[in-house]
C-alpha cells in the first residue's frame, strides 16, 4: 500500500470488522441519503427546533442531489434585530443525545455538501459543519467547537479548539502565524475565554490577507500537513471523512479528508475540559452564521458515521490495511 495513505496505527483497528455493541453508541453505524420525505430512522438525526433554528428551512428535496434520490437543502435568511448582540442565523441538523459518542472515543464521520449561489464572499462568521462537547448547567463560559468547517471571504478553511496553552514563543502581531515551525500550528490565542483556536487546513486560494487572527503559534497542537489542500466552495460536491477525537489532555486526534482526498492529520490538544462539561461528543451541520442580510443555502447528502473507517470514506483502499 502506498505509504502515503497508511494512517496512524491507532486509527487501524477502527477499520478492523467488529461486531456493534447494543448498548455502546459509538459502536453503531449511522447512514442518512435524505432519499425521502424525512429523516431516515437509521441516521438518528434531526432539525432542532429552538430560537437560533427560526432564521432557518430545512427541505427535501431531488432537484440537487448527489447520490440517490434527493439530498437536504438548508438555508438561513435574515432574522436577528439589528440592536441585538450575539445573535445568530442556523439551520442546523444535529444528532440525536441518545446516540452521540462518548467524548474520549474516536469516530469517524461522512457526509457530502455543496455550496448554492451565491457563495458568501464577505468576511463574515460562517460554518458549515461542527463538532462540539455536551455543556451541562454548571459550566460557564461560551465554548467553541473543538473542530469546525468554516467559511469566510469566499475561501474554506478548518479549525481546532482547546483550553488555552500558553505560548511558545512571544506573540507578535506581524507575525500573523506565518512564522511558526513544521511541528507548530498557526493558532489566535484567547486567554480570557480560556480557549484558543488553530488554523489546521486551507483551500487552494487561502493567501496571506487571510487568518489575520492566527498571530501566534503554538507546540500544543501538531498539524501533519498530507499533501493536498481543502477543496474550494465552487467546485461542486465536497465529500468529507473525518475522524474526531477530542483529547484536552494531548491525546486529541483528528483526521480529514475530502473528495478521496487526505488533507490533513492533527494531534496534541484538541477540545475542552472545563467544568460541568458533559460526557460526550456531538456533530451538526449546516449553515451557521452571525446576522447577515441575505439567504445563504447549503445542500447535504450521504451522511454516514462509524467506529470503521470503510464505512465513512468511499475509497475503503484509503484505510489502513491490516
Amino acid at each position: 500500500m502506498n505509504a502515503k495513505y497508511a494512517l496512524p496505527a491507532i486509527l487501524a483497528c477502527t477499520c478492523a470488522t467488529t461486531s456493534a455493541l447494543a448498548d455502546s453508541p459509538a459502536q453503531l453505524v449511522l447512514r442518512d441519503g435524505f432519499d425521502g420525505k424525512d429523516f431516515a430512522r437509521s441516521g438518528h438525526l434531526y432539525y432542532r427546533d429552538n430560537a437560533e433554528q427560526k432564521a432557518g428551512t430545512i427541505e427535501f428535496q431531488s432537484d440537487v442531489k448527489r447520490t440517490g434520490a434527493g439530498a437536504l437543502k438548508l438555508s438561513v435568511r435574515p432574522f436577528c434585530p439589528p440592536d441585538k448582540a450575539n445573535c445568530s442565523e442556523r439551520a442546523e441538523i444535529w444528532e440525536r443525545t441518545k446516540y452521540r459518542v462518548p467524548y474520549n472515543q474516536g469516530v469517524w464521520y461522512g457526509f457530502a455538501v455543496k455550496f448554492a449561489d451565491p457563495i458568501p464572499s464577505g468576511d463574515h462568521r460562517y460554518l458549515i459543519a461542527q463538532w462540539k462537547r455536551e455543556i451541562g448547567p454548571k459550566a460557564e463560559g461560551d465554548f467553541s467547537p473543538f473542530l469546525a468547517l468554516r467559511l469566510n471571504n469566499g475561501k474554506l478553511f478548518a479549525t481546532v479548539e482547546t483550553n488555552y496553552v500558553a505560548p511558545i514563543k512571544s506573540q507578535k502581531s506581524e507575525n500573523k502565524g506565518k512564522g511558526c515551525n513544521d511541528d507548530e500550528a498557526p493558532v489566535w490565542f484567547r486567554p480570557d475565554t480560556n480557549q484558543m483556536r488553530a488554523l489546521v487546513a486551507t483551500d487552494d486560494n487561502w493567501d496571506e490577507s487571510d487568518g489575520q487572527e492566527f498571530t501566534g503559534c503554538t507546540d500544543a497542537i501538531k498539524v501533519i500537513n498530507r499533501g493536498n489542500k481543502l477543496p474550494t466552495p465552487a467546485s461542486g460536491w465536497i465529500d468529507f471523512a473525518i475522524y474526531s477525537k477530542p483529547g484536552p489532555d494531548g491525546s486529541g486526534h483528528i483526521e480529514i479528508f475530502a473528495n478521496n482526498k487526505w488533507i490533513v492529520t492533527v494531534t496534541g490538544h484538541i477540545g475542552h475540559a472545563d467544568h460541568g462539561l458533559g460526557k460526550n461528543q456531538y456533530f451538526k451541520f449546516g449553515p451557521y452564521r452571525a446576522a447577515d442580510t441575505t439567504i445563504w443555502t447549503l445542500y447535504y447528502d450521504d451522511f454516514r458515521r462509524s467506529p470503521h473507517c470503510a464505512d465513512v470514506l468511499s475509497d475503503a483502499n484509503l484505510c489502513p490495511m491490516k
